[in-house]
């Protein structure tokens, strides 16, 4: 198992930015593939992007190619996500996670909520 914080959420101006943080503590942090998720209210949960353990593999949602990026540093057991030219229909809950062995999503962070203002 590994915990997972995030943070950084906020509230931001269309067309803005914003990058969010999770740090992970407990087992290895390298070992996990780590993905962002998000839900908006009224809706379920869906893939944003996600990151391989080297950082050489990642995979985004159409939805945000281009305007986010993924990112993680194993010295700092964190990843980051950095959003940019912000879109109201990004507001939702973000949620850091890792997979295992088992490539299944298991450990989930708590979230941090994303306002953008139109």
């Amino acid at each position: 198992q590994v915990q997972l914080v995030e943070s950084g959420g906020g509230l931001v101006q269309t067309g803005g930015s914003l990058r969010l943080s999770c740090v992970a503590s407990g087992r290895t942090f390298s070992r996990y593939r780590m993905g962002w998720f998000r839900q908006a209210i009224g809706k379920e949960r869906e893939f944003v992007t996600d990151i391989s353990w080297s950082g050489g593999s990642k995979y985004y949602a159409d939805s945000v190619k281009g305007r986010f990026t993924i990112s993680r540093d194993n010295a700092k057991n964190t990843v980051y996500l950095q959003m940019n030219s912000l879109k109201p229909e990004d507001t939702a809950v973000y949620y850091c996670a890792a997979a295992g062995t088992s490539s299944v999503y298991d450990n989930w962070g708590q979230g941090t909520q994303v306002t953008v203002s139109s």
